[in-house]
């Protein structure tokens, strides 16, 4: 297996229990986790959504960690995501001061999930083609 398939293995497994932890009972989990308070059904409609989003993201890296065809997609897809979410986290830590600690610890693996992505791309571009 190559670094790329586990890379994306590791990627796809370790988002899964973010996303269940966001919407598979948030009125039970975002308290526990985060300190945030769920009360009415748009935020439960809100937390539900990024949970689809998040495990179908997670799906899309197990499946290029599977199949070639769709790996550079998919690491490409890891580093849009991560950094995007990093990007995110780092305006709000301007803006809106510290968050938990766990989303500190979010904060540093988006980070290193996107550097890593960005340099296994360019890792897998420079190969010849099979």
């Amino acid at each position: 297996m190559t670094k790329e398939s586990w890379f994306l293995i590791v990627a796809g497994i370790g988002l899964t229990p973010i996303a269940l932890a966001y919407g598979a009972a948030p009125s039970v989990s975002m308290p526990m986790l985060y300190g945030v308070e769920v009360n009415d059904v748009s935020t439960t409609h809100i937390l539900r959504a990024v949970m689809g989003l998040y495990l179908m993201m997670a799906l899309f890296w197990l499946a290029g960690a599977r199949n070639a065809l769709f790996t550079l997609p998919a690491l490409y897809s890891v580093v849009v995501f991560m950094l995007g979410l990093a990007a995110g986290r780092a305006l709000s830590l301007i803006l809106d001061g510290m968050p938990s600690p766990m989303l500190v610890v979010y904060l540093l693996l988006e980070i290193g999930f996107g550097v890593i992505g960005t340099m296994l791309i360019r890792g897998y571009s420079a190969r010849p083609a099979d």
